[in-house]
């Protein structure tokens, strides 16, 4: 049995210079959001790596002294490689510098903050991570609606409606169906641009009618947010003219919500938009 290659090693060290690495989730865009360990890492960095989420009024926290990068991530929209990221995080940490990668968000829910520790860790560098609420969460609370419930929800699903290239991605027929049995929410990040699919799939297993809220800029002053009904998703997003950043939120637990915005002349198609 052959031996297990060993890793490969730089002749850098992240000890021997003093460099550090820390992945901060900023939270869904609202400053107040932060949690205070976060607010101390980034007042701390000398080099930020700022997400195209991340809000001015976050970054306002950063010392007038450190180095400040945008490295942009969004979906239709020129980015920043991937690639090219994580090495300008592994040349700042081995010149010595406290760098933090600030990212909307929680950076472990689909903020590729897997890869990049994963990348760092290869290099010898080790990677400290600082959790941030994410959008999902602070979406439908902000409408006064909870993601789990005793009687309405018994879990809930974090889920990507946008898969990478030469991914078949999710099967949302298979979702919808453990959805209904589970009694699951289903929280959608980037799936405004595939809302017809998913609205398709989904109700081959969930009613029409199940309640469905629509958030954009989660947190934000200028939150958006529509309420309606599965069966009318794209229409919705469509009329409405939402777009991302948005979470999609399927599920009984936002029924409380549906009744509160409710129009009797727009029934069936429960709608609010703020």
């Amino acid at each position: 049995m052959s031996r297990p290659t060993p890793p490969t090693t730089h002749p850098a060290s992240p000890l021997a210079t003093g460099g550090s690495c820390t992945l901060v989730g900023a939270g869904p865009g609202d400053p107040e959001l932060l949690t205070i360990k976060a607010l101390k890492a980034i007042q701390a960095a000398t080099v930020l790596l700022v997400d195209d989420l991340v809000s001015d009024a976050i970054v306002a926290h950063a010392s007038p002294t450190a180095r400040i990068v945008y490295v942009g991530k969004r979906g239709g929209c020129k980015s920043t490689p991937q690639a090219f990221i994580e090495k300008l995080m592994l040349m700042a940490v081995r010149e010595g510098e406290n760098v933090v990668r600030l990212k909307g968000g929680d950076p472990f829910i689909f903020g590729r903050g897997g890869e990049e520790v994963e990348h760092l860790r290869a290099a010898g560098v080790q990677v400290s991570v600082i959790n941030g609420i994410t959008a999902g969460l602070a979406g439908l609370t902000s409408l006064g609606a909870p993601l789990t419930h005793r009687e309405h929800a018994h879990g809930v699903v974090f889920i990507t409606g946008h898969a990478k290239p030469g991914d078949a991605g999710t099967d949302w027929q298979a979702l919808a169906r453990t959805a209904r049995d589970a009694k699951l929410t289903l929280i959608i990040y980037m799936g405004v641009s595939g809302a017809a699919t998913i609205e398709q799939e989904l109700l081959t297993s969930l009613p029409a009618s199940t309640p469905v809220a629509v958030i954009q800029h989660a947190s934000l002053p200028h939150q958006r947010h529509a309420v309606t009904t599965l069966g009318h998703l794209h229409a919705t997003i469509t009329r409405e003219g939402l777009a991302s950043p948005s979470v999609i939120v399927v599920g009984d637990v936002v029924r409380g919500v549906a009744l509160a915005s409710l129009d009797a002349a727009q029934a069936p198609q429960a709608l609010r938009v703020g």
